[in-house]
């Protein structure tokens, strides 16, 4: 590397508080108040994963005790009706909106993230998550669910998708020695929002709650609040880096990986590689199969072990009585809060392992291993042992969060880091399509065993860890056909610096440092962490609290 240059500040007359140019990092700044600042909108954004702990209460918000049912209510009407109560079953398309728009609109608005730049769209990412949910809040107090599935759902899910690809080409470009822990920093705090945000809203809707309210609506405009703030607040931390600029003392290592390329390929050209559709069904062969796991879990637990969870292991789950199905169903709730806390760490482990191991060997594991702990997960099912049942579990789950944190770097190996933000959202798609193909499998396959006279218990869910080991056998074999792109896909040298030519007007400068991106952790990086890393531990005692309770 070249020794760190000096760097022309160049005018910014003209330039508006959002734009890309206004937030090219100046001398001084240190590298590690970025991860922060993507982790204060990815743990706020992450409360999708767990908003399900607002259904039970919203399908009594007319009866406050008990649901006021409509035996003749569809789901059309259940739309506008203002006199019946709303069905679990038609609250949880929320759930499915929040997916399938987060693939959706990360696809569509990619490519303006990469020239708007990273504050622009976590603002407008914060604006839509937070006014979807104070949306959301109005439709629970006029009880219009169209108003709830419009706020929260299609103008959330909108939010979810910019605010989840928004940091993701600035870490990668802001740590180029580490791209896997970078975005995996950053994910994880995806996955750990709802073990924040699950127990506060569980407090707030408890303090609200009366004996004309269900305290939901309350909870809804109290939490927009604070992840606005937390949201605004990261999205004015970003900072990119300037043009040409590389970590002090870091040089690219002179044998490259062949899978790691140097050059760039223009977002108009991504999708006609067969590389991208190969890493499509990497990531949605492997979301598919974790994420039916994750939809299955308590059930799955429930049935499969039945009485052993309470002490009586010669009841079987029709034998109990809705005494004891309740107390397993809690048992259940903490199996599920434990493989919250293995997809978290697995996404920051598996990314970072990454960096070592590289991409493509990284999703050999995740393949080979997964298909071996599915196809042993009856055996051990079949044994009665709920330690490696559950162990299996936990690592499938660690691999599923893993493989969200390690596909930036994979595309960023792949396709270069200029466009990779766009790319990664366009590849979100695999995702939304996960989320429907999925669940809607391990479903069907479960009502099929029904139908056919099986009884819950472990031969219930055979055939399910059977196929889903053979999904995750052609997500194997997609990844085993991946292979560096052909030069003809690459960018120019001077298309690339025309595209850079705004941010190096701003920066113009040698190759280098710039005495950009130093510090490391000093008192304001360690701050910076303080602020999201005290709420995300808060959620993790919340959730090692219950767990231990339920299992210890």
């Amino acid at each position: 590397m070249t020794a760190a240059g000096t760097r022309t500040d160049g005018a910014l007359a003209g330039v508006g508080l959002l734009d890309r140019e206004r937030i090219v990092a100046r001398p001084g700044f240190n590298r590690w108040l970025v991860p922060p600042a993507a982790l204060a909108i990815h743990l706020c954004i992450g409360m999708a994963y767990g908003f399900s702990v607002f259904w039970l209460p919203l399908s009594k918000s007319l009866g406050i005790t008990a649901s006021t049912a409509c035996p003749d209510l569809t789901l059309a009407s259940a739309l506008f009706t203002t006199t019946c109560d709303w069905r679990v079953a038609d609250l949880g398309w929320i759930y499915t909106l929040f997916f399938v728009l987060l693939g959706s609109s990360a696809a569509i608005w990619g490519g303006w993230l990469e020239r708007a730049g990273p504050r622009k769209a976590g603002v407008v990412s914060a604006c839509c998550w937070c006014g979807g949910i104070i949306l959301a809040a109005i439709g629970v107090i006029t009880h219009q669910l169209w108003m709830m599935w419009l706020g929260a759902g299609v103008i959330g899910g909108i939010g979810l998708g910019l605010g989840y690809i928004s940091p993701v080409s600035t870490l990668i470009k802001w740590f180029p020695d580490r791209r896997g822990m970078a975005t995996g920093m950053a994910i994880m705090g995806f996955g750990g929002g709802a073990m924040i945000g699950a127990p506060l809203a569980n407090l707030l809707m408890n303090s609200f709650k009366t004996d004309s309210s269900v305290g939901v609506w309350q909870t809804f405009i109290v939490m927009a609040v604070i992840y606005f703030v937390f949201m605004m607040g990261g999205a004015f931390g970003y900072r990119i880096p300037p043009a040409g600029w590389r970590p002090e003392g870091w040089t690219p290592p002179a044998a490259k990986s062949t899978m790691i390329t140097t050059k760039h390929v223009h977002l108009s050209n991504a999708h006609r590689t067969k590389q991208f559709w190969l890493i499509w069904a990497v990531l949605c062969l492997n979301v598919s199969a974790g994420i039916g796991v994750l939809g299955m879990a308590s059930p799955m637990l429930q049935e499969i072990f039945a009485g052993s969870l309470i002490g009586l292991p010669d009841v079987g789950f029709a034998q109990l009585d809705a005494g004891q199905k309740a107390s397993i169903a809690t048992i259940a709730a903490g199996f599920a809060g434990l493989l919250s806390l293995f997809n978290i760490g697995g996404r920051f482990f598996w990314a970072s392992l990454s960096d070592k191991i590289g991409r493509k060997n990284t999703y050999y594991c995740f393949f080979v291993l997964g298909i071996v702990l599915y196809a042993l997960a009856p055996t051990f099912a079949g044994m009665g042992n709920k330690a490696l049942f559950v162990l299996s579990f936990g690592i499938i789950l660690s691999m599923y969060g893993g493989g969200f944190a390690t596909i930036p770097a994979y595309l960023a190996d792949i396709f270069g880091t200029q466009f990779v933000g766009a790319i990664h959202g366009r590849l979100l798609t695999a995702w939304a399509t996960a989320g429907i193909v999925g669940p809607v499998v391990v479903n069907y396959i479960r009502e099929a065993q029904i139908a056919a006279g099986v009884a819950p218990g472990p031969t219930l869910y055979t055939g399910t860890m059977y196929i889903l080991a053979g999904m995750l056998a052609l997500g194997l074999l997609a990844n085993a056909l991946i292979r560096p792109l052909s030069d003809k896909w690459f960018m120019s040298d001077d298309e690339v610096a025309a595209l850079q030519a705004k941010s190096a007007a701003v920066n113009a400068g040698p190759t280098g440092s710039f005495g950009i991106g130093t510090g490391g952790l000093d008192a304001k990086a360690m701050l910076a962490w303080a602020v999201v890393g005290i709420p995300l531990l808060w959620g993790v005692w919340v959730t090692l609290r219950a767990t231990f309770a339920l299992f210890g």
